[in-house]
């Protein structure tokens, strides 16, 4: 990698995480914090970032990514429809991946109704919301805590999801678009997301109306790989939204559209072609599965995931399109 990719990849992972530590910058540009050193003062002579002890950090002058307190007044009607839906998904007994943020943190405190199931997460607060969950399994990653989303990222977070094999993962993002799938203006959360996804047999998104059409920074999930897209009824006067969510629809993505009429909004769908795959159980219907579950009134077990993925994390079935 020549000098200026090298500069410009350090420039964008800090104005992603607002700040990285020499390590973790030398780790994804695979050079030695020597070198890193080098670029950072370099980068730091043209005003890009400014040096601290150990890392870089943004300039008074750029704006960092929106952080937990920001986006959880966003939407949150939206969300909590969204979360919701989505849990109809889940069944008792089975083992799933949650990804990072606050449409997934609602989706978990649904989950800590359902018995018997094991969630795998790199999220603090999905973590918060099932900790006194009866018969729920909670297995956190490793990796370096994200305080912006709260959540864990780093190859400690990626290395301890390898080997693990789940039903399905929840995750949510930036942006969603037909084009490039799920994106986010992270690159430390988008590897983590990658791997979560690599665990998983079925990608379930997580995304309100706002992030449809929206394309940023680092993809995380390729529309090939999106199973189904949970989401709200766009507004009628948004067409973007609308003209995505059909573009999806069209590439395969099962599309569920959560909100006080979500009979009416599926019928509109298919009176306007609007394809899906097949219908996601509404609110409470949860799909019930043999298996074996804790032993009640134990409480949440807490456990890496790499000790979860040395033995049988449950039952799995191929759910993707063919």
């Amino acid at each position: 990698m020549f000098a200026a990719e090298r500069r410009q990849l350090i420039l964008e992972m800090v104005r992603a995480n607002g700040a990285v530590s020499l390590r973790e910058l030398a780790r994804v540009v695979q050079t030695s914090e020597v070198t890193v050193r080098r670029d950072v003062r370099a980068l730091e002579a043209e005003g890009l970032l400014d040096r601290r002890h150990g890392g870089a950090v943004l300039p008074g002058g750029f704006t960092r990514e929106s952080g937990f307190p920001q986006k959880s007044h966003l939407s949150t009607a939206e969300k909590t429809a969204i979360a919701d839906l989505a849990a109809g998904l889940v069944g008792e007994g089975e083992a799933i991946v949650v990804g990072a943020g606050t449409t997934t943190q609602e989706l978990a405190r649904r989950l800590a109704r359902v018995p018997g199931l094991t969630v795998v997460t790199n999220s603090l607060l999905v973590a918060q919301a099932l900790a006194h969950a009866n018969r729920v399994e909670v297995v956190m990653t490793g990796g370096t805590l994200r305080g912006s989303n709260y959540a864990l990222v780093g190859s400690g977070a990626e290395q301890s999801l390898q080997g693990l094999r789940v039903t399905r993962a929840f995750l949510s993002g930036s942006g969603l678009t037909a084009e490039r799938g799920l994106s986010t203006s992270n690159m430390l959360s988008a590897s983590v997301d990658r791997a979560l996804v690599q665990a998983a047999a079925e990608v379930v998104v997580l995304a309100d109306h706002t992030k449809l059409g929206s394309d940023t920074m680092f993809q995380t999930v390729p529309t090939d790989l999106i199973t189904r897209l949970v989401t709200d009824e766009p507004p009628v006067h948004d067409e973007r939204a609308a003209t995505e969510l059909q573009a999806l629809a069209d590439q395969g993505v099962e599309i569920a559209v959560a909100g006080p009429d979500v009979e009416s909004a599926a019928g509109e769908a298919l009176a306007t072609g609007r394809q899906t795959r097949q219908d996601m159980p509404l609110p409470g219907q949860r799909r019930t599965q043999g298996g074996h579950g804790g032993p009640g009134g134990l409480g949440p077990q807490l456990r890496s995931a790499s000790a979860l993925s040395e033995g049988p994390v449950g039952r799995v079935a191929d759910m993707r399109r063919r």
